[in-house]
């Protein structure tokens, strides 16, 4: 049997939604359809949602909203994907990483206080996996010191922090719809502005630093360069697609929860018994079953246990390598050991989940993984 790792969701409306686009010749960003998935996350978020290219251009927009300059510091979680920390960089900031926790993949929010000083300007958090970060904790800090919150929510599409929706807490916030994400359009993403001040300059900056978007709705009577920017909007084919994916939200999520819940259910005795470290989700957080994990002994028991699934024809990967430990920044690096973040980069493994998985497909990578506990160890 042949397990695949990720299969993005498909309907037909998606085709209808991209010929509609091409067939009215409205192809470039900020169409009907862009306008209709704004309207969707308006409605269900209350942020000021802008439609990108990718979860980085959205991050890349923040970091100019923030006024990120030479010599400020950012405060952002060393196990994360490179694209939380390059929309910093490019700006001049030098970056402060914090350790994950010991029980889960997210910042240590109790070790965020010592790297802050009179140069840091804001904290990027990380929810992994769609599990919330304890934002009550890092909002009151970052109000305590003045400083800015930016939500890197690229996998937290309906995942909240007690019953707000992630991305919508911080400053601004940033969605991925990359194929790997629940909800996806092959490469897009979305920015929250969720700070007033912030909204008329967001939607310059989306429109490559021109005030086009109000030329649209009639506030200006000509449009022109009126700020730096780029190219950031979502294509309205692109928006198209996505929006057949968004009206059928509830339908992915649920297939992706009873999957998330089997294997959780199914696994615990590797926990007791192999000493594995399954998800831990938070009385705070609401997740959106985007990863389900498997925290293994050490590096050499995941490579044994990736190549074992891998024979029996079962896709499974590892994930973030921790990026203090990168070889662009290791000697850029200015903190100590972050042991926590080490360990997952080292011994983290994701099982096969997405909309198509069966339960006898679950089935099967949950039989393969206990035959190699007994089987290749022994035990």
């Amino acid at each position: 049997m042949n397990v695949r790792f990720n299969i993005p969701f498909k309907h037909e409306d998606a085709l209808k939604n991209m010929a509609a686009s091409i067939e009215l010749g409205k192809t470039s960003g900020n169409h009907g359809f862009s306008k209709a998935c704004h309207r969707f996350f308006k409605e269900s978020i209350q942020s000021k949602p802008l439609l990108t290219t990718s979860c980085t251009d959205a991050l890349e927009m923040a970091a100019i909203l923030a006024d990120i300059q030479i010599g400020d510091e950012v405060i952002m979680p060393s196990y994360t994907f490179v694209s939380t920390a390059n929309p910093f960089l490019l700006r001049g900031a030098t970056l402060r990483f914090v350790d994950s926790k010991a029980d889960h993949p997210n910042m240590d929010e109790a070790l965020l206080a010592q790297l802050i000083n009179e140069r840091t300007k804001a904290i990027v958090v990380v929810h992994y996996g769609g599990v919330s970060c304890q934002m009550d904790t890092i909002m009151a800090l970052a109000a305590k010191h003045d400083l800015l919150v930016i939500e890197d929510a690229a996998q937290c599409i309906n995942a909240k922090y007690n019953n707000q929706p992630l991305g919508s807490i911080g400053q601004a916030g940033a969605y991925s719809f990359h194929e790997s994400k629940n909800i996806s359009c092959g490469e897009g993403g979305l920015l929250l502005v969720n700070h007033k001040e912030w909204e008329k300059r967001a939607e310059i900056l989306w429109e490559k630093g021109t005030d086009r978007a109000a030329f649209w709705r009639g506030e200006v009577d000509k449009y022109g360069w009126v700020d730096v920017g780029s190219s950031f909007l979502m294509s309205d084919i692109l928006a198209a697609y996505l929006l057949s994916q968004l009206k059928h939200l509830q339908q992915i999520q649920q297939r992706r929860m009873d999957a998330w819940n089997y294997y959780d259910a199914k696994l615990q005795t590797l926990a007791t018994k192999h000493d594995v470290l399954l998800p831990i989700i938070p009385s705070y957080a609401k997740h959106n079953a985007h990863i389900f994990y498997l925290v293994v002994k050490d590096k050499d028991q995941r490579v044994s246990l990736l190549n074992y699934l891998q024979k029996a024809g079962i896709e499974s990967y590892f994930h973030y390598q921790s990026l203090h430990n990168s070889q662009y920044f290791e000697d850029k690096h200015e903190g100590g050991k972050l042991p926590n973040a080490g360990r997952f980069a080292d011994c983290l493994l994701r099982l096969p989940l997405h909309y198509y998985l069966t339960q006898a497909q679950q089935d099967f990578v949950i039989n393969e993984i206990f035959s190699f506990y007994k089987n290749m160890l022994g035990e």
